[in-house]
């Protein structure tokens, strides 16, 4: 049978294609805020009333190996920490800037005990890295993003700044990542914009990061780490990265599949928003990681953390139900990939298939009655089935054209009939493992 394979990438995709899910952590000082992480742009306050925030940044419950319990509880296999937001403020202790975690009353660098703890319990390490910087002293105010945007005395603020130096000053932090806080597999730059011409300036894009100089330095420091797409220099990302929202197939560039992560959260907010009430129910957050792996992909799943530095009891809760989920279906998930070619998904369902043990998974997201129809698959090619939550055996059996005719279905399509129990699992989604 064949399928769909992705392009081949610079960095080492192997690993990220087989894990699947991963934890991502928007943390800085809008979780003192508590109402988005861009507080700062949304509500346009000065950097001198911001600073109340630096000020009293002191998260006395932050035990990072909890934190990495509860992602590996959840079946999570790797996680991106925001090095630095847009705001500018570092969780680590950098020799660029004292715009940092250490100075704050908390005192202390936060992100390499972070890397440690996850690192332990065996995820693999990511850094989200903010090409914007609201804070820097040279980064040019631009009239779309920042709490400057749109003030009368922009043009004024600007006067002496310089891009090139901020730029400098980015990739020095980049360097600094790179060499002090042991591998990083993945870099999560975000993000530019240089098509924003609506105000008569240029968004920010490529020559504001000096990415192609950027790239050049990341590879000679770190060979296989994964970039992302965000740099604005075609080529030099290893992974499509879609925000909040699925794609309906497997994107595709210059025709062909590529390697793709869809970071989403649990509510409409990425940084702790103690008011924020959209959150999204676990059966919703599970179907979207079965999705994301039916059509080739990665879920991204972030959590904003408290000012004191915990995961509140929401995030919690739903990490929890996923692992419930994961418990007992991991294996439909880690490894797998789209369905070959050819073989049609049913109704109500989605397909994912592990190409080296080459076993079918069908995660059924509404119940059916007895009778679940997989077109394009001839019933020899499949030599066993079962449940996989319990492993039970399931019914087979092969659908001839006149059946498939007299269903009003495509006569010359071949099919397997997998007959289920009429009462549906006690498991959010079931899944039936073809072997």
């Amino acid at each position: 049978m064949s399928r769909s394979v992705p392009a081949p990438t610079a960095g080492d995709t192997d690993w990220f294609e087989h894990d699947r899910f991963g934890l991502f952590i928007h943390w800085g000082l809008y979780s003192l805020a508590a109402r988005h992480e861009w507080v700062q742009h949304n509500e346009r306050i000065p950097s001198a009333e911001y600073r109340k925030y630096f000020d009293h940044f002191d998260p006395d419950l932050y035990d990072p190996d909890r934190w990495a319990a509860a992602a590996v509880d959840a079946g999570m296999k790797y996680f991106v920490i925001t090095t630095k937001h847009h705001e500018g403020f570092c969780l680590w202790d950098s020799a660029h800037t004292d715009f940092k975690a250490p100075n704050t009353p908390c005192g202390r660098d936060l992100l390499r005990p972070m890397c440690e703890a996850f690192r332990a319990r065996g995820l693999r390490t990511g850094f989200y890295h903010s090409l914007i910087d609201w804070h820097h002293d040279q980064y040019v105010i631009d009239p779309y993003i920042g709490p400057y945007r749109d003030a009368p005395d922009r043009a004024l603020r600007n006067r002496g700044r310089d891009q090139n130096r901020y730029a400098d000053y980015l990739h020095a932090q980049v360097r600094e990542l790179l060499t002090d806080y042991g591998q990083v597999d993945l870099l999560w730059f975000d993000y530019s914009f240089p098509n924003r011409t609506e105000a008569g300036e240029p968004g920010k894009g490529r020559s504001d990061w000096r990415s192609e100089e950027l790239v050049a330095m990341i590879r000679e420091l770190a060979p296989g780490v994964i970039l992302d797409d965000r740099l604005d220099l075609p080529g030099s990302g290893d992974v499509t990265t879609p925000e909040q929202w699925q794609p309906r197939a497997w994107p595709r560039v210059d025709g062909r599949p590529v390697v793709w992560e869809a970071c989403q959260t649990f509510s409409g907010s990425w940084g702790y928003h103690r008011e924020e009430s959209s959150w999204r129910s676990v059966e919703n957050l599970v179907m979207t990681l079965i999705d994301c792996v039916s059509k080739g992909g990665n879920l991204l799943l972030n959590v904003g953390p408290t000012g004191r530095g915990e995961f509140d009891v929401r995030a919690l809760e739903r990490l929890a139900g996923i692992g419930r989920w994961m418990h007992h279906h991991d294996r439909a998930i880690y490894g797998c990939t789209q369905a070959p070619d050819g073989i049609r998904t049913p109704t109500d369902c989605r397909l994912t298939w592990h190409p080296q043990r080459r076993r079918l998974y069908v995660h059924i997201l509404n119940w059916p009655y007895k009778k679940l129809y997989i077109d394009g698959l001839p019933h020899e090619r499949v030599h066993y089935a079962q449940l996989l939550h319990d492993a039970s055996e399931v019914g087979l059996q092969a659908i001839s054209h006149e059946q498939q005719a007299a269903m009003g279905c495509d006569a010359e399509q071949v099919a397997t009939a997998i007959t289920l129990p009429q009462r549906k699992p006690d498991v959010l989604y079931p899944v039936v493992e073809l072997f």
